[in-house]
């Protein structure tokens, strides 16, 4: 009997009563769990094992294959459906997660990560689109991806009014250096971005969320996270298209 902590990340039904769910852990990345007479469970255990369910979980292991014995909720994220960007947002967050957190492998700021982007996002006391940037950037650099913001590759500058982001290599080029460079599929990128996102992957876990941006930043900065999480990750998510849809249907 195996217990540990973690956040429903999908369900998949299987026949009239059972289904799958996904758990994204601390320790251990992301565990399949079979849920036997699902559709029966009332009560706390079946508000344990739903989608986005912060919770305590025991498990029994037979055959390889963890099945749930019980679990008692710690919080459960409800709120989240009563908006549909916000649910759309926190899905796309769990699709990325699933793609990219390797079974029994992970690092222990990853489960972190992700439930303090839910508690914001659940009580609306950020902007999604820096939610999104934020998640998206210092996932990247938990699991290996981290952009080189330091200074300019070519000469050193720190500080450049503008730079030439290479998506590819993760490095960036101020203006003067990036002349000549054919390759590198760049991106221009203007100082506030840059110092936003040294912020997002570079700051201790504590003052992640704490700092502001202009709408303009923040547009540029939204942006630039999608198109490098996306490139690195190799893989199109049609739930950020989902969630994409449903921001400009609500802007209209």
């Amino acid at each position: 009997m195996t217990t540990f902590e973690g956040i429903v990340l999908k369900e998949r039904s299987v026949g009239e009563t059972d289904k799958f769910i996904d758990i994204l852990t601390k320790d251990r990345g992301v565990l399949e769990v079979s849920v036997k007479g699902a559709k029966k469970i009332n009560g706390k255990s079946g508000s344990s094992a739903q989608l986005f369910a912060y919770s305590r979980f025991c498990t029994d292991i037979r055959r390889n294959m963890l099945y749930l014995n019980s679990a008692e909720p710690i919080h459960i994220f409800y709120d989240l459906r009563k908006s549909l960007s916000r649910i759309s947002l926190a899905s796309y967050f769990s699709d990325v997660l699933r793609f990219c957190v390797i079974p029994e492998k992970q690092n222990n700021d990853i489960l972190r990560l992700m439930l303090n982007c839910l508690h914001f996002l659940e009580k609306g006391e950020r902007d999604e689109a820096m939610l999104k940037a934020i998640f998206e950037l210092r996932l990247m650099s938990e699991i290996g991806y981290m952009p080189d913001i330091v200074a300019c590759r070519g000469c050193g500058v720190f500080e450049p009014e503008e730079l030439f982001f290479s998506i590819t290599d993760g490095s960036f080029l101020c203006a003067d250096c990036v002349e000549g460079q054919e390759n590198g599929n760049f991106m221009r990128v203007r100082l506030p971005v840059l110092s936003a996102v040294r912020h997002i992957v570079l700051t201790d876990f504590d003052r992640l969320f704490n700092f502001r941006v202009s709408d303009g930043t923040m547009t540029a900065l939204s942006q630039f996270a999608e198109v490098y999480l996306t490139a690195h990750l190799e893989r199109q998510f049609p739930t950020l298209d989902f969630y994409k849809t449903i921001i400009g249907q609500l802007s209209e």
